[in-house]
């Protein structure tokens, strides 16, 4: 296994590996394609891992603080090489991934670090087939500058209700400064509009490899069961269309079933299952 510290030569060697599969592999195309074309100067330096057999890459993982190591590019027979190489010699919060990569990743690093660990979230990713506009009252607009105030709030109070960070979650001040590198890196996000009054909002980002991903997706407790969550994906999924996407995904917490059928309705088909862990220390 190897460590890398460059991440243009981390992507020219991974590069077609995550292409060949740009849905499934449709964080670390994200991740690395966010960090090679629109770093921000906050960025941690990420943690880039390939795995080589008889000249063959077989495997990689990535890790851009502060989010977990993703797995999707490490099949469970290749996490105890991944585990013995990086136990020791780093320190991670958690992993995230396939269920089968995520579990066996789990095993081995608890085996080696003596970590515990806990299902953080059980996800799904979805890939969208026909797509199917709902007949929901208002319409789409795309957000700018002037919407940031708004955006900061909308993201710290989905972060606080859906728990989707293991880091802490992010103050406004902090979502502001994320939404504002978002849009500056060309992603989408769109604010569905009843009348004169923003209801529901999603984003999703610029094409990469040709996907783009859908999220969050955030509908204010006081609009929701009016269908502006699916409205606004929907117009989401058209804009990543229009701007070159192939593929448009997202992901869901399975443990909403509200928000996994509603994504199913528009035209959503389930890829893989996935989850993602978070490490205790050892003895905790």
């Amino acid at each position: 296994m190897t460590r890398h510290d460059d991440l243009a030569e981390f992507w020219a060697l991974t590069g077609d590996f995550f292409n060949a599969d740009p849905v499934f592999h449709t964080i670390p195309i994200a991740a690395i394609d966010r960090r090679l074309n629109h770093a921000a100067p906050e960025d941690e330096p990420p943690l880039l891992v390939s795995v080589t057999e008889d000249g063959v890459l077989v495997a990689a993982a990535l890790r851009t603080p502060p989010w977990p190591l993703t797995l999707s590019g490490v099949a469970p027979e290749w996490a105890e090489v991944v585990a013995d190489a990086l136990a020791g010699a780093v320190e991670l919060p958690g992993v995230n991934g396939p269920r089968d990569s995520a579990e066996a990743f789990v095993v081995a690093w608890a085996a080696r670090t003596g970590c515990g660990a806990r299902e953080h979230m059980a996800l799904r990713l979805y890939q969208l087939g026909d797509l199917t506009v709902p007949d929901v009252p208002g319409a789409a607009r795309l957000a700018t500058s002037d919407d940031l105030d708004l955006l900061s709030r909308w993201r710290t109070a989905f972060a606080e209700e859906a728990a989707v960070q293991t880091a802490e979650v992010d103050s406004v001040e902090r979502s502001r400064l994320m939404v504002n590198i978002s849009m500056a890196a060309g992603n989408g996000h769109l604010i569905w509009y009843q009348g004169d009054t923003p209801v529901a909002w999603a984003g999703a980002s610029a094409p990469a490899s040709g996907m783009s991903r859908i999220g969050p997706v955030y509908t204010p407790p006081e609009h929701r069961r009016h269908g502006y969550g699916a409205a606004v994906t929907a117009a989401c999924a058209l804009w990543a269309r229009e701007h070159g996407a192939e593929h448009v995904v997202l992901y869901t917490d399975l443990a909403n079933p509200t928000s996994n059928s509603i994504y199913q309705r528009i035209g959503f088909r389930a890829v893989v299952d996935s989850a993602e862990f978070v490490f205790t220390p050892a003895g905790g």
